[in-house]
């Protein structure tokens, strides 16, 4: 099992609107991929800025590819994307040695 993980951070106002925004987009394109096997949403306010941390599990690479495209060490991003984010982060693999 792979674990993907994304950084992205907005301003603490936005924050609602933003997770409402991140269910409608990515969150639902990864739910639709045959080989996701979950997604973890955590959230974070820190100051004026709000920080989400997506962590979604899929059984290969070749899934989450799928949802990427080949170059899947690259986040992918939305067009209002730009509106709320404060930064565009990269994302992570790691692999699941254990789970409970």
């Amino acid at each position: 099992m792979i674990a993907r993980t994304w950084h992205g951070v907005v301003p603490r106002e936005k924050s609602e609107e933003y997770y409402n925004y991140l269910k409608k987009t990515g969150i639902a394109d990864y739910a639709k991929i045959k080989g996701n096997l979950g997604i973890q949403i955590l959230k974070k306010d820190y100051h004026s800025e709000t920080h989400f941390l997506v962590i979604s599990f899929w059984i290969s690479i070749q899934a989450i590819k799928e949802f990427t495209g080949e170059n899947y060490n690259v986040a992918r991003y939305y067009k209002k994307d730009k509106h709320y984010l404060s930064t565009f982060e990269p994302v992570h693999h790691y692999e699941v040695l254990m789970q409970t």
